[in-house]
């Protein structure tokens, strides 16, 4: 005699139909087919599983010998942002390490410190250009490359930064998302994420300077190859050809993939410390948690190319 079971029925459920779902999650930290090699001229010690890793033997103050320059370049290629703790570094000295990856540029709407080419993030009391995951001047038509930050001073608690890979958030979009994104272009405007914090009487002088511009939505990595999400909350405002509606949804949805903790790293600072990361393949996110104490940084931003 044969008993067939029947699998219990369960009472109607459902989940949002966009959104990040528990479970495993794809976590390729370098393209396929890339040849991976040891370090030979500095220590390197992860502190991610896809993004992140901090970098022993290199005193940032010295010039940097070629051989070392390009061993930190495919460094920051594998793993996205790079942390030297303790450098301590003069303004001249964080622009020259900079320099070695390309032309510097400034962003006028930043205080500067002693120097107009690094610009200086006093924060004390008053939230600015915080809590928030994004790219560094997408509005631009050649965003930066990457950004040099060199924390001054400290709180005694608090005021970590996480930075985010967007290539290991792409790998992890539905096959249906992907398509729909595929060849589509999104619109930046630097007002959005600038409005939060200042009166439009600081912003309207530069709106000639600065018009939107168009990137696409999935990025190439020009050096890597991979697929990156290169929409971000500061500054991406619609995705063109969509009607609105479709357009925030899928804005959404696609913020959200850089909350996931997978493809991200965290970093608390000590003073003197130094980050160097791909803001062509990243997203990150200074927290403010550390009022009333202050905290202050200094960048230096390296020029970059047009998304493609």
């Amino acid at each position: 005699m044969t008993t067939t079971t029947t699998a219990p029925a369960l009472r109607d459920h459902r989940i949002p139909a966009d959104g990040l779902y528990e479970g495993p999650r794809t976590l390729r930290r370098v393209p396929e087919g890339w040849t991976e090699r040891p370090y030979e001229l500095f220590g390197l010690v992860p502190r991610g599983r896809v993004i992140g890793a901090e970098i022993h033997g290199v005193d940032l103050s010295r010039p940097l010998e070629t051989s070392v320059r390009a061993e930190l370049d495919r460094a920051l290629l594998e793993w996205k942002v790079l942390f030297f703790r303790e450098q301590h570094l003069s303004s001249q000295q964080q622009r020259a390490f900079a320099g070695h990856w390309g032309e510097l540029e400034t962003n006028p709407l930043l205080a500067t410190g002693d120097d107009p080419e690094v610009a200086r993030l006093d924060r004390t009391t008053v939230p600015t250009f915080e809590n928030v995951w994004h790219a560094d001047v997408t509005f631009r038509e050649r965003p930066a490359l990457g950004a040099v930050l060199q924390l001054r001073e400290v709180p005694p608690v608090g005021g970590d930064t996480l930075w985010a890979d967007m290539a290991a958030a792409y790998d992890n979009l539905s096959e249906e998302v992907k398509e729909r994104i595929e060849g589509a272009r999104a619109v930046h405007d630097f007002i959005p994420g600038f409005s939060r914090f200042y009166p439009p009487e600081r912003l309207a002088p530069h709106q000639d300077r600065f018009p939107p511009v168009e990137h696409p939505v999935v990025r190439r990595h020009p050096v890597t190859g991979r697929r990156t999400i290169f929409v971000n909350a500061s500054f991406t405002t619609r995705i063109v050809g969509f009607a609105q509606e479709e357009s925030d949804r899928l804005l959404r949805l696609l913020f959200q993939q850089a909350h996931a903790p997978e493809f991200q790293v965290r970093y608390s600072w000590r003073a003197g410390d130094v980050a160097f990361w791909d803001n062509r393949a990243t997203q990150h996110y200074a927290v403010n948690d550390y009022a009333p104490h202050r905290r202050v940084a200094e960048r230096v931003a390296i020029a970059g190319d047009r998304p493609h």
